[in-house]
């Protein structure tokens, strides 16, 4: 059996070469995405650690303290010839050969990774590839199945012709963006069926050609999981933590994970809501999933911390950019700076059937504050309905407590002395005692929302002070952050001459003459 310290050469017998790099596919199949109730307009990624690479017959260990290791059954291509912007119809070309994977999980360690799976999915074992391989050009990329069995029992079955997105897209979209290169694998996402599995059961995927001469198949990649004894050391970074609704999506539903029903829990006492867009089972608010968020660096965030927000508005009309503030919603802190990513809350009108399914319990609204990332803004749709609380001090205090950055709502905010004095910033449309069933019902959560008249996406750079709010792209992020201290330093300048005594016509706007001294004195700074 293989283990993890085992030497590359032992890990990646079953490749042509070990891989330099490991990139995965978060949504793939149709099914898949059906169960999760979520629909991607277009691919998305992460990338796995190569040390996790095991070959067939190996272990791999559920880590000490967690409970919901998750197996994927999935197709890896590895690349043949290395591959840089082609085209989708000489894509497949540049793939070398097909196999079985098991793309393993942790669920319990997903909550502080913000889509980048690197703590869930990157420890050593935790890609499984082989045991053989398929001759990429002998088999049609559409007609490929893969299936996986738990202890001898059918779990996972597809076939690629249900694809999102069909592997030509994946490689020639990421040939647009970095080198594929000869050995390199690609995850191509896993089917509906991934579910949960403890120490001591057997897992085993195949692919195959059913429809190709020969019908040939890798064989079964057979992994054994077994029960890790190393604790996490909590001094190090965060712990495993799970709650009900990462259970649901760990085993694939509520009944599998030995929850009840929604419609049988007493009071509205729910784990997970239904998605409203698809009827589907909730996808839990544990952090953006399938798909990576934004993150302010540290030298991001100071440069945020000098740029007024009215200098961030005009850099941002600059740019075609006029529907980008936030309006009607006034700072509890006046004298504080917000500077954060968005992580959205969406609330709908109150409606008694509604409140009962989903507004008890771990309802989306404590799912956003219970998982709240370190400098994250928890921004709220309410509709400007200010006639209810939308958070209330025992929320604030968890969100201050997971170093969220603040919350903005164009709704009220309930205890609002109590949240003043927790210190957790925050702009609102003023206090309201009501609590929060009265106008709103907690619906859904990391999507897109509108909060005071301006769209905001998960991600979205927030950032508020005295003069108001305002959202910004990430892609703008740079330009724009350029472009509002330069003009900053040229107004205190301007400002600095007005208090030397020099008129105002000419200086601001500054004429030509102006300009260049203007010009001089920033080339000597």
């Amino acid at each position: 059996m293989s283990h993890p310290l085992d030497p590359a050469a032992t890990r990646c017998a079953a490749l042509p070469v070990p891989p330099g790099k490991i990139i995965a596919v978060h949504l793939a199949y149709a099914s898949r995405a059906a169960q999760r109730g979520r629909r991607p307009e277009a691919p998305s990624y992460f990338l796995k650690p190569v040390s996790s690479v095991a070959a067939s017959g190996g272990t791999a260990q559920r880590p000490a303290g967690t409970e919901l290791l998750a197996f994927e059954g999935e197709i890896a291509l590895i690349i043949g010839t290395e591959a840089r912007h082609v085209s989708l119809a000489e894509a497949w070309d540049h793939v070398g050969s097909v196999t079985a994977a098991n793309d393993l999980g942790v669920y319990d360690l997903r909550r502080n990774d913000k889509g980048s799976n690197l703590r869930n999915k990157g420890a050593d074992g935790f890609t499984p590839l082989g045991p053989a391989l398929l001759d990429a050009r002998a088999v049609d990329p559409a007609a490929l199945r893969v299936r996986t069995w738990v202890d001898g029992e059918l779990a996972q079955e597809d076939t690629t012709d249900t694809l999102l997105f069909p592997f030509a897209q994946l490689i020639a979209d990421l040939s647009q963006h970095l080198t594929l290169e000869r050995g390199d694998v690609i995850l191509t996402g896993t089917p509906a069926g991934s579910s949960v599995v403890g120490p001591g059961a057997v897992v085993e995927v195949e692919v195959d050609a059913p429809q190709a001469a020969g019908a040939p198949s890798t064989g079964r990649l057979r992994t054994t999981i077994a029960q890790g004894q190393v604790p996490f050391d909590p001094a190090l970074g965060s712990l495993p933590a799970v709650d009900d609704a990462q259970r649901e999506e760990a085993w694939g539903s509520r009944e599998a994970a030995g929850l009840p029903p929604l419609e049988t829990l007493a009071d509205g006492a729910s784990a997970a809501a239904a998605d409203p867009a698809d009827g589907a089972a909730a996808t839990p608010a544990a952090g953006p999933a399938d798909g990576a968020g934004f993150t302010l660096t540290a030298a991001q965030r100071e440069r945020l911390e000098r740029a007024p927000v009215a200098g961030l508005s005009a850099a941002l009309r600059a740019r075609g950019q006029h529907h980008c503030v936030i309006d009607g919603l006034l700072p509890m802190h006046p004298d504080r700076k917000l500077v954060g990513t968005a992580r959205t809350l969406r609330f709908v009108p109150a409606r008694e059937d509604l409140f009962a399914t989903h507004g008890g319990g771990f309802n989306r609204q404590k799912q956003v504050f219970d998982t709240v990332g370190e400098g994250e803004v928890i921004v709220i749709e309410a509709r400007g309905d200010a006639t209810a609380g939308t958070l209330g001090d025992i929320l604030a205090l968890r969100a201050r407590t997971r170093g969220a950055a603040g919350v903005v709502t164009d709704g009220a905010i309930r205890d609002y002395d109590a949240v003043a004095e927790i210190g957790l910033t925050a702009f609102s449309a003023g206090p309201h005692p009501s609590v929060l069933g009265r106008r709103h019902v907690p619906w859904d959560s990391d999507v897109a929302i509108a909060c005071g008249g301006a769209t905001v996406l998960p991600g979205d750079v927030i950032v508020g002070d005295s003069d108001g709010l305002v959202v910004i792209p990430p892609a703008l992020l740079e330009e724009v952050l350029e472009a509002t201290l330069e003009n900053e330093a040229r107004d205190e300048w301007i400002a600095a001459r007005i208090a030397e005594g020099e008129a105002i016509e000419g200086l601001f706007p500054m004429n030509a003459q102006w300009k260049e001294r203007y010009a001089t004195w920033r080339r000597a700074q």
